[in-house]
């Protein structure tokens, strides 16, 4: 006999987050249905008709069967009779009244939201249609929904033009060693590789100051420290092919942060880091707080690109964080956790928090809930203005809090290039492109539609490269003309 398993919900705007209850919950039995809540039945009307998110949940191949329900979910218990009811782990420790009627007939009651690491693209059945390795299916739909026109983003990178940046973090340089994997060692189970080109980008928030300026912004400063050494050197030498503004500290306690990646073919092999994490001195950081106060008059836009290699110690950021406020400079932050752990929580107050879901994880030692669940804890400590979680080759999840009414709203965007030759920088393309548009005074989807094309310029070539404002013109042309 087969072991049916039903979950429940709305499914206004599927994000991976569901993918991976659903694809949990199929788990735990033999055939899942899918109860699509009516338009009728929902307590907060959606942008997406009930027949359409039908259709989305029915594209998964994890789902079995999908209905819309116009009845009450115990109402359904009692027509199936599943053997298990399924809901977001969130909902544990809260009034389940499913239960009763579960317990009436023996069924079972299961909390899980699916393992983060899982990749949810995988488990959609739709059709690409691609413009070279671009899919702009998705981007139809959310242009739709949120009323946006090709005149309007145009506008707003005109707008952009105005701005006046400020952009403070680490700088890194990435090194890319490309060579030939020639075989295994005999000594050792060791891949052996002849290297055969090296390749020096500046990255970190060297590259979000970058994209910042090729962007269109009027001025950008980077503020940041350097080791005292040869790679000093090469920032020094090649910083001016951004056409920034800039003011760099030494600190002969810690080498400019390098990282080695050694690459054969199209993949990486090894990455290698030289750097220090530990905080920079007291007196470097009053060094670095004077000349932001004598700067942030003439600033509209802080960008925090904070890599945790001990640049921005919390009190500096405090320190900053208040005088931006008092000048209405807007602020908006990104805080790395990679091989380094840091914690995007500590910017409060931004505009616009965008943090991979592992950051947002680890900031909340939470690795139970669902992604709304978890955006809304993230916003209920950080208080931002937007948060957008990037997830990599799924795409984004776009969280914004109405803290008014204690409620909010949630969208997504997928990877718009399917076919990423270097993932690293996507998450500094996006971060300059939506602060440049909120500063403007984009909406929010206005904002994330333009980053997200720029993500995907970004991840179409190897290294970091600062992206061209025609670049991300021509691209958001053939977005829209697609539709």
């Amino acid at each position: 006999m087969k072991r049916l398993i039903l979950v429940t919900g709305n499914f206004d705007v599927l994000h991976p987050g569901h993918i991976r209850l659903l694809k949990f919950a199929r788990e735990c039995g033999d055939h899942l249905v899918v109860a699509v809540t009516s338009d009728e039945q929902m307590e907060v009307k959606s942008r997406v008709k009930q027949q359409h998110r039908l259709e989305v949940v029915n594209s998964l191949e994890c789902v079995d069967e999908a209905f819309i329900s116009t009845t009450s979910p115990e109402q359904n218990i009692l027509r199936l009779k599943p053997y298990a009811v399924v809901k977001g782990k969130e909902h544990e420790t809260q009034l389940n009244q499913e239960q009763s009627v579960l317990d009436s007939y023996g069924g079972k009651l299961i909390f899980g939201s699916g393992e983060f690491e899982t990749n949810s693209e995988q488990y959609s059945r739709h059709s690409q249609s691609l413009y070279e390795h671009y899919d702009f299916t998705q981007a139809q739909r959310y242009a739709q929904r949120h009323n946006i026109t090709q005149t309007a983003l145009h506008d707003i990178l005109d707008h952009i033009q105005t701005l006046r940046v400020a952009v403070i973090g680490e700088i890194i340089v990435d090194e890319y060693v490309h060579g030939t994997a020639v075989g295994i060692s005999q000594e050792d189970p060791t891949i052996v590789m002849t290297p055969e080109k090296n390749e020096l980008f500046l990255g970190g928030a060297a590259i979000t100051a970058g994209h910042i300026k090729s962007l269109g912004a009027d001025e950008v400063t980077l503020i940041s420290v350097l080791g005292d050494d040869d790679i000093q050197n090469y920032v020094k030498n090649n910083i001016d092919k951004y056409q920034l503004k800039y003011h760099l500290l030494s600190d002969v306690s810690r080498p400019t942060p390098l990282k080695t990646r050694y690459r054969a073919g199209s993949k990486t092999l090894l990455r290698v880091n030289k750097l220090r994490q530990h905080k920079i001195s007291k007196q470097l950081q009053d060094e670095i707080y004077k000349y932001i106060e004598n700067l942030v008059t003439n600033i509209d836009l802080l960008v925090y690109s904070d890599f945790n290699y001990g640049i921005l110690p919390q009190d500096l950021v405090n320190k900053i964080s208040t005088l931006c406020a008092k000048h209405k400079v807007t602020i908006v932050a990104d805080s790395q956790t990679s091989s380094q752990v840091g914690d995007i929580s500590r910017y409060k107050n931004t505009k616009l928090l965008t943090p991979t879901e592992k950051e947002v994880r680890v900031a909340l030692n939470n690795s139970d809930d669902g992604l709304v669940i978890l955006a809304n804890k993230l916003c209920e400590r950080a208080n931002p203005e937007n948060l957008v979680v990037t997830l990599a080759g799924e795409g984004v999840f776009i969280h914004i809090p109405d803290n008014k009414n204690n409620t909010w709203e949630n969208d997504t965007l997928p990877a718009f290039n399917k076919n990423a030759i270097d993932p690293a920088g996507a998450g500094d393309c996006f971060l300059a492109t939506s602060s440049l548009a909120l500063c403007v005074g984009a909406t929010p989807w206005h904002a994330f539609y333009l980053a997200n094309l720029s993500s995907a310029c970004q991840v179409s070539t190897l290294g970091n490269s600062p992206l061209k404002a025609q670049t991300l013109r021509h691209i958001l042309d053939k977005s829209m003309r697609q539709q």
